[in-house]
């Protein structure tokens, strides 16, 4: 059977890229991911968007992205799936060169926020949202993720301060990343007390939306050993989904979809949850952290908040389970539909042992990418 490896890696700062546009900044990650690998062209692109027909007005992206890199004539797709779009991206190409109908596929995530302001924003979002039940009655993720965050704080008796160990870790591991939005760090105690976006989701809670496109270059790992001298395999690949609207879940604080991607990619690498060395969770808001790790079979059910506690020690770079070593959504700032193939690429770099000051040891990495809040998940495990 195939082995499925990543030969090649690139990155855009996140950030605001006024005059960049959304074909130019994946342009720019995707011929930095094939000058890594060592190539010239690729035999499919798999492209990873949220948002741009409703914050560019702009869709067929395969052909606009494929022409912009110059790679007329390739087989080129775009693939929806809320914020989870970057994660099944990967996964499309995963699934394209392990069926050997491609040999190599490039995976592109990018969006452009900054094409829309303020309002006009979280109303292009809210196309992540159920339209008929959520969207049409004001619906935004923040609101919904408020609503997770309030039962789940209601139903286990904790307080918004057990939650900002997560944030602490992100902002610290942000910093020493250049490629990162903001690179500042959060004083304890002043998590609670940030200006409120949808309480009790603060600001110092919610990933800040950001311009940014990230790629790899992905094959069969006996030709990747050919091409680089640091091959990454991609141990296991699954995607799996839950109800779109946070009504219609038995259990709203309970995330089906990662239970279901996870268990499905521990068994395709042949090993437990245990074995991980660092996890890259979705943390556009700190409830999907706390959520994610129970998912995960990391805590009980209403424990996962305990991960963050004494300023998120257990999940630092030198923790038990390091988390979002390059800042996560939260510091690195959150591209939507490329936040997925960002986290792939950090974990390459990782065990490429690139990642500086952020480097943690081991050599197995998962990542877990979310389509709104759960709806759709797409999950990696990364082997050194």
């Amino acid at each position: 059977m195939t082995q499925i490896a990543i030969a090649g890696i690139g990155l855009t700062p996140v950030g605001e890229h006024w005059s960049t546009s959304l074909a130019e900044l994946a342009a720019d990650a995707a011929s930095q991911a094939l000058k890594d690998a060592n190539l010239a062209s690729a035999d499919a692109i798999f492209i990873g968007n949220s948002y741009s027909s409703t914050y560019n007005e702009q869709t067929q992206l395969g052909a606009l992205i494929a022409s912009t890199i110059g790679l007329h004539g390739t087989e080129a797709l775009c693939i929806e799936g809320g914020t989870a779009a970057g994660g099944l991206a990967m996964r499309a190409a995963y699934l394209a060169v392990k069926s050997g109908e491609v040999s190599t596929a490039l995976v592109i995530g990018a969006e452009k926020v900054t094409d829309i302001v303020a309002g006009d924003r979280i109303k292009a979002q809210n196309i992540s949202l159920d339209a008929d039940h959520e969207a049409i009655h004001g619906a935004t993720l923040s609101a919904m993720a408020a609503l997770l965050m309030r039962r789940y704080m209601h139903e286990y008796g904790v307080e918004i301060s057990a939650f900002e160990g997560f944030s602490l870790n992100a902002h610290a591991n942000g910093k020493r990343n250049p490629y990162a939005m903001y690179r500042n760090t959060l004083k304890p105690g002043a998590f609670a007390t940030a200006p409120m976006i949808a309480e009790p989701v603060s600001l110092f809670d919610s990933a800040p939306d950001g311009d940014g496109a990230a790629a790899v270059l992905v094959t069969s790992l006996k030709l990747a050993e050919d091409l680089v001298a640091k091959p990454v395999e991609v141990a296991a690949s699954a995607a799996a989904t839950d109800t779109l609207a946070l009504q219609d879940r038995a259990e709203p604080l309970r995330l089906r979809a990662v239970e279901i991607a996870v268990s499905k990619a521990l068994k395709q690498a042949g090993i437990g949850i245990h074995d991980i060395n660092a996890l890259e969770l979705h943390d556009a808001f700190t409830i999907l952290c706390a959520l994610s790790l129970e998912a995960s079979q990391l805590a009980e059910r209403g424990q996962g908040w305990q991960w963050a506690q004494e300023g998120g020690k257990r999940i630092s770079i030198q923790g038990e389970l390091p988390l979002s070593t390059f800042g996560g959504l939260k510091s690195r700032g959150n591209p939507s539909g490329a936040a997925g193939v960002y986290q792939i690429v950090e974990s390459v770099m990782q065990l490429r042992g690139l990642a500086g000051d952020n480097q943690v040891n081991g050599q197995w990495i998962m990542t877990q990418n979310l389509g709104g809040l759960g709806s759709t998940a797409a999950v990696h495990i990364l082997h050194r």
